[in-house]
This record gives C-alpha cells, structure tokens and sequence, in this order.
C-alpha cells in the first residue's frame, strides 16, 4: 500500500478515455452515453481524441502512464483502428509504461466480439464485460441486447483472447430473493476469470426506470432485503476466493483493477473525450476536470481549440480531505490516517475514529489506518460525513 500524499512524484497515473456511444440507451443508466442512428465518423473523433491527448499532455508534462480505461458508452462499438489510433497517442504524448494495463468495456453481442481479437492486437490487455445478468428475462428488463447464450459465449471467447477478463452483473433486481442471487452469483463465478464487478441496481433520476419506479410500476428491495443482497454477495465470492477488495468489486488475490484503484487510492488521471472527468496534480495544486457531455459539440471544441473543458476547479484541502475519506474508504485496505492529514491539511478526530470504532462501524487495520467494517460499508455514506465533520 502506498501511503505517499503526492500523487504527481511517486504516485500511479491512469488515463481514462470515454466512448460516448451506444447501439441503445439502457432503461436504468444514466451514464454519458447517446444513440446515433448514422455511422459515427469514427476517424474524426480519433483525431480529436488524439489532440486533445497531446493539450493535456502539455499540461501535466511527461508522465509515465500505468493503466488506460477505455470506457463508455460502448466501447466495443468502435473499430480497433479507432483503439489503437488512441493508445498510440498516450504513448506518444505521455508514455506508456511496459506493464501498463490497458482496458476497454465491451457489450457481448456476437457482432462485439469479431472484434476481441482487433483490440488486443491495438494493444488491450485486459476486458471487462457487461453482461449485467445470468438471466434471460433480467436481460429483457434491463433493456440488454444479448441474451444469457451469447453472453457466456462472449465470456469465453474473452478468456481465450485477453489474460485478464471481468464482467459486471447488476443485483437486488425486483422480485429477486436472495436464493436466486446466491445461484446466479455461483454461476457467474464459474464462469469468471478473476475479476467480477457486483452492482445493486440503483434507480438513478432522469432515466425511465425512475419514471417507472416514481409512478410506482417498478418496485426494487427495500434496504434491508438489498443490505441482506449485499452480505450475501460478500459471503458467496469469500468462499469462493474472490474477497471485495472495494464495496462493489472483486477480485483474486493479485487480479485487482489496477485502474480502478487508482481512482480510489486518489492517484492522478486524465479524462479524454466527452463527459471525462480526472483528477490532475500540478505545480499549484490538485484539480478537479470535466469535458462538455455531448459528443459533436465536445469534438467541434476540440478541433478548434484543443480542449472541451467545462470545469477546471483547484481543490481545497478540505475538498481533498472529504474525496479521499469518500474514495478510499470504499476499499478493504481503508484509508491511511497521514495521507488523509497531508490531503485534507488536518488530522481526523480521534474522538470520532473512537466512536465510530466502538459502535461497529470502522475497524484498526494498525496504528495509522482504518477501514470499514462490513456494517460500516452498508452505511459508508454516513460514515464517511461523521468522520469529515
């Protein structure tokens, strides 16, 4: 575990690089991501993508890149001369380490998976699917594309191409008991490689699944039948060797996202493309990045000025205080009290680590970190804000 407060001199740096497009609009995200119904010109967002890689290169100078996200949307819509025009970017403009991870999301419809082994010539080395469910009728009602056959087909042509392979399931689905979940999770884990990422269905505002749930057609568990999902899904990857290393994902021992961990470990990335957000150490401070959402206005922004960013904030101490207590207490190795005072320019309240302690919330790992405990993670939210207080 690194404990260093400066991210920019000896910490890992990531970038993530976002693909805005999907075949269609799933009823329960609320991610950045749009339906085309004409051919994206694929060529001309390269380019962009690959300028506005160069501008932010500018900024940070020369950093060595250990990991690049490729996220969406729907990544594996683009075509790997697309992927690979990308890495050959970050290469160039940063520099990619020799083991840098390299990731792309991928749906698994059979037509996606033509391109597994395009991608991996481009130069990614690890996927990550979604499939979101083990179930025909769970696919229907997410609004998936695929169906469980060509999903498990798509796992497998995934493990037979890249070394390292995860995929996503959504849980605490409505109507779904923890008998259900228990065998779908055991199905999933026999499938998996050794990363799965485990999801609670969330009704997110301004998706059609909170129209639905607002309107009172859609009924999801209440929180102590999701709370009950959650220990479940704890309980069932423990016994299996895949124990959460963060609230949501798992992983064998050593499989961890490197990526991923960057974010909640507070380490810097950039965000290329459009909606990206990162996290960037410069000479006077941390900041705080965000790129226009919509696609074409972010490219046309891009082409003429190098950058689409809508938001460039310096970060008070406080601010990064609050983001690492938020970020890194969502992981098993919890936070590092020195990191969070050289971040936050404090130290946390003993008085409150005490009392949170002693109600079951938080736990020592030694003398100078602490986590959650499996109940504090149910309420991480309110623990986070007493702890900040």
């Amino acid at each position: 575990m690194d404990p260093t407060p400066d991210p920019q001199t000896s910490g890992a740096f990531g970038v993530y690089v976002h693909w805005p497009f999907c075949a269609a609009k799933c009823p329960y995200c609320d991610f950045n991501s749009h339906v085309r119904h004409q051919a994206v010109d694929q060529d001309r967002f390269a380019a962009g993508f690959r300028r506005e890689i160069e501008i932010q290169a500018d900024r940070t100078g020369k950093r060595r890149v250990d990991s690049v996200f490729i996220g969406g949307g729907t990544p594996s819509l683009m075509a790997p001369g697309t992927v690979e025009t990308i890495l050959a970017a970050v290469d160039a403009s940063w520099g990619l380490a020799g083991n840098a991870e390299i990731t792309l999301e991928a749906n698994p419809s059979s037509v996606e998976a033509e391109r597994f082994r395009g991608y991996r010539a481009a130069g990614v080395n690890r996927l990550s699917l979604g499939v979101q469910a083990l179930r025909d009728p769970d696919l229907k009602f997410l609004g998936r594309l695929h169906d469980v056959a060509t999903a498990r087909a798509a796992i497998g042509v995934a493990r037979s191409i890249f070394l390292r392979m995860s995929f996503d399931l959504i849980y605490a689905r409505p109507g779904q008991s923890e008998e259900d979940w228990a065998r779908e999770l055991e199905e999933a884990i026999g499938l998996a490689a050794d990363h799965l990422s485990l999801y609670q269905l969330t009704i997110e505002r301004e998706t059609p699944f909170f129209s639905l749930w607002e309107a009172g057609k859609l009924t999801v568990p209440e929180a102590d039948s999701a709370a009950r999902l959650f220990e479940l899904t704890q309980e069932v990857c423990d016994r299996h060797g895949l124990p959460a290393y963060e609230t949501s994902n798992h992983a064998r021992p050593g499989a961890e996202s490197r990526h991923n961990l960057i974010y909640w470990r507070m380490h810097d990335y950039a965000g290329i493309g459009p909606g990206a957000h990162g996290r960037l150490t410069l000479d006077d401070g941390r900041y705080a990045t965000a790129n226009e959402r919509h696609p074409e206005t972010w490219l046309q922004q891009v082409e003429e000025a190098g950058t689409a960013r809508v938001e460039d904030l310096a970060l008070t101490e406080e601010e990064q205080g609050d983001e690492y207590l938020l970020m890194g207490l969502r992981l098993a190795e919890g936070v590092d009290l020195n990191r969070y005072a050289a971040f936050g320019g404090r130290d946390l309240d003993r008085s409150r680590i005490d009392d949170l302690i002693a109600h079951g919330m938080i736990e020592r790992v030694d003398a100078d970190r602490v986590r959650t405990t499996p109940a504090g993670a149910v309420v991480l939210d309110a623990v986070v804000a007493d702890l900040a207080a």
